[in-house]
């Protein structure tokens, strides 16, 4: 038994079952046995690898594509560049020495990094030692006055949700109680939903619908800046455009593990529903979504992709080109992972977005 394990145990003997999100919270980011708060999961001797890890490539193309959006919408003298969930700092290293050679593009930005675990951050100040940039834990923190061009990359997927199953009267609410002292999943009574209504036509009895509390608070917060000041965002996550079906998943040393065992002690995340985030980003357009494979080949993965190997042989190469198709095969995480950007409706969409 884990240590989280025995304090939610407790805890749901004197206030009752856990809501899915409440559940996901303290497992993701509890002050002593947070999954996050406690370790660096990334790479190989963690849970798992996000595309930064795998290739510089993907950091300096998303880079080169927030640098050209800003150029396209007059490149503003100050602007904040910001990332969400910033992992090891890798994505915005390579976006940064990749736009070096963009006049005026480093003098104008203010760097701001969106991180509650304090183990991350440490690991961030390290990887951008040579930096001026900003920490915050919430994207409050973050100036609101100025053009914001943003990126997240597996952000969401890790925020909590509420999970529900359409049940001939009403909803079904997935919690999180107890049974031999241990953790178990349950339902609540059913109940009418004002915030699924929409649901009624697509989701049939049995069938479940995740909904996420923070995202839509996050998005309206981005998309009102953006259509204000001016920006863009890009957001790349895996999921669809409407959520459907039980997602929640647990990865423990790179293997799926049960999601309600040892936890504080394996990563939980769910696929992201990019409907709502569109929606929740208004008055800011959302550009439709683009598999992560299509949007990287628009920026011209395969081009950097060929100039990087001139360099390489043996066994980098092999690794290089291995990385590429990581990024790009459909079975891999070309076709799983996808992309969606906003900006503001007088403004042309970010490249490799334009094209859609």
């Amino acid at each position: 038994m884990s240590a989280l394990e025995a304090i939610l145990l407790a805890r749901i003997a004197a206030q009752g079952p856990l809501t899915l999100a409440e559940y996901m919270a303290e497992c993701l980011l509890h002050p002593a046995h947070g999954y996050y708060t406690t370790r660096d999961p990334f790479g190989r001797a963690g849970d798992f690898i996000t595309a930064p890890e795998i290739s510089q490539m993907f950091g300096e193309l998303l880079g080169l594509c927030l640098a050209q959006a800003w150029v396209d919408q007059g490149a503003p003298d100050r602007f904040v560049l910001a990332e969400l969930g910033p992992g090891r700092g890798t994505l915005m290293a390579d976006l940064l020495r990749a736009t070096r050679g963009v006049p005026g593009f480093h003098t104008a930005a203010q760097v701001h990094l969106v991180e509650a675990s304090p183990s991350l951050r440490r690991v961030q100040q390290a990887t951008l030692a040579d930096h001026a940039v900003t920490w915050a834990e919430g994207l409050d923190a973050v100036p609101q006055d100025l053009p914001l061009f943003q990126i997240a990359n597996e952000f969401f997927d890790a925020l909590p949700i509420r999970q529900f199953t359409r049940h001939s009267q009403g909803w079904c609410e997935t919690i999180v109680g107890s049974a031999e002292g241990r953790l178990v999943k349950g339902y609540a009574a059913p109940t009418d939903l004002p915030a699924l209504a929409h649901r009624s036509e697509d989701v049939k009895p049995g069938e479940v619908v995740e909904l996420r509390p923070e995202a839509g608070a996050i998005m309206a917060r981005i998309g009102g800046q953006i259509a204000a000041m001016g920006g863009a965002a890009v957001i790349i996550d895996y999921g669809n455009w409407r959520s459907k079906g039980d997602t929640l998943q647990a990865l423990r040393g790179h293997a799926f593990a049960n999601p309600f065992e040892a936890p504080g002690l394996a990563d939980l995340t769910a696929h992201v529903d990019f409907e709502a985030l569109a929606h929740a980003a208004k008055p800011a357009r959302a550009t439709g979504l683009t598999d992560q494979a299509a949007l990287l080949a628009r920026l011209g993965i395969g081009a950097r992709a060929e100039r990087l190997a001139r360099n390489l042989s043996g066994a980098a190469l092999e690794n290089h080109l291995a990385a590429t198709q990581r990024l790009t095969r459909a079975e891999e995480m070309g076709s799983l992972f996808k992309a969606l950007a906003l900006h503001p409706a007088h403004s042309p969409a970010p490249p490799g977005f334009d094209q859609i």
